[in-house]
């Protein structure tokens, strides 16, 4: 079947066709709340004025198989700066599914019109998730690329709510989370569920906003109240998310204020572990275990399915999920480089580095040599924390 091929400058124009885009996002089986369209709309309305959107959709007949948000915006690698392409959302969607229903060649077909409509060097696609077992349809687009790669983001840690989860976790854990709940009954703090709607939503975003802010996350502006265009961002998404009723909260509170709290959003049975944050001169109090414990104890409560850490780092994650996963999630990065002067640049960068990857691993593996014992030694280093999970 043909298929047929619109652009949009905008997901919240009146041109846009959200009835299609809703009934397209719940064919896809692993869409995500980050592609619903309140989400992305509230993405759209906090782009910089240097960012662009540009929208592919593609029809088959009446039918919408294909949706792709494209931001254009020039970013700064290796000194120069070029023309790049990622998927609405980025960076604060941890994980998006693709909204594509179509085969290989139209999968080749979509590629060049992107290409002619937004020229770039480089198409990026993060935080994408693919079905288990499946050939992904971006697969079609790594041999009309000058360079292609596709490359591991993180394995997500999740947890299958069963009714084990009624008994006491056994091992460390367990001691871990009995210390701090008696900490925390010791200073008088308490727990609280909170199913925000639309209404109460603001103030609530407020509070947890001067938690983050006072957290390492606000000295080292890693937050998603980061910024002003952050701020804006998560304001407008989780209003309207609220208001379909995909937000949760626990919290901790201190003679009512908020100390500490985990945010998430659920939908379909399954609580995507966003974002926490607490007060640094209550850190010792533990509270990030038990708040995760709140999680499981609600689902069981109201019978999820599954609490997810919407995203974690590769390497070294310090999320807490790890205790109690029942697996793992892949998170994959596609990278597509155009046949433009500037994307064949930046894959010759890409391949060359690849090349001279293992030969400075393998220098820098060689023992250092032997020293005077007079030698200066080097100062010690401190790493940021290793887990970046927002």
């Amino acid at each position: 079947m043909a298929i047929r091929f619109q652009w949009c400058r905008s997901m919240s124009a009146a041109e846009f066709p959200a009835t299609a885009y809703e009934e397209l996002r719940t064919q896809v089986v692993d869409a995500t709340p980050f592609n619903t369209l309140a989400w992305l709309q509230a993405a759209e309305f906090a782009l910089a004025p240097d960012q662009q959107l540009h929208v592919l959709l593609g029809w088959q007949d009446q039918t919408l198989c294909l949706c792709l948000p494209l931001v254009a915006g020039r970013e700064r690698i290796g000194g120069l700066r070029f023309r790049v392409l990622h998927h609405l959302g980025f960076p604060l969607a941890d994980r998006i599914a693709l909204l594509v229903r179509l085969d290989a060649d139209a999968m080749g077909q979509a590629l060049m019109q992107i290409r002619q409509q937004v020229p770039h060097a480089l198409l990026q696609l993060n935080e994408v998730i693919e079905p288990v077992g499946e050939q992904s349809v971006l697969s079609a687009w790594m041999a009309q690329s000058s360079t292609g790669e596709r490359r591991l983001s993180c394995r997500v840690p999740v947890h299958l709510i069963s009714d084990s989860d009624r008994q006491e976790i056994t091992g460390d854990p367990r001691y871990k989370l009995r210390r701090a709940r008696k900490r925390i009954a010791a200073c008088g703090a308490e727990i609280r569920r909170v199913t925000p709607d639309a209404i109460g939503m603001g103030q609530l975003l407020r509070a947890l906003a001067e938690v983050e802010a006072a957290s390492w996350k606000g000295e080292e502006g890693v937050g998603i109240f980061a910024d002003p265009g952050r701020r804006q961002w998560m304001n407008l998404a989780f209003t309207a998310l609220a208001a379909q009723g995909l937000v949760r909260v626990v919290m901790l509170e201190l003679n009512g204020e908020c100390i500490s709290y985990r945010l998430g959003l659920l939908d379909q049975g399954r609580l995507y572990d966003y974002n926490l944050a607490f007060l640094p001169r209550h850190a010792d109090l533990g509270s990030g275990r038990v708040l995760l414990e709140e999680w499981i104890r609600w689902g069981l409560d109201e019978n999820w399915r599954w609490i997810d850490a919407s995203r974690v780092s590769l390497e070294n994650s310090s999320h807490q999920l790890h205790e109690r996963m029942t697996g793992q999630l892949e998170h994959w990065r596609w990278s597509f480089y155009s046949w433009r002067p500037d994307g064949l640049l930046l894959g010759f960068a890409l391949r060359l580095w690849k090349s001279l990857k293992p030969w400075l691993g393998k220098r820098r593996a060689k023992p250092p040599a032997t020293t005077s014992p007079t030698a200066k030694k080097p100062e010690d280093t401190h790493a940021s924390p290793s887990d970046r999970q927002r």
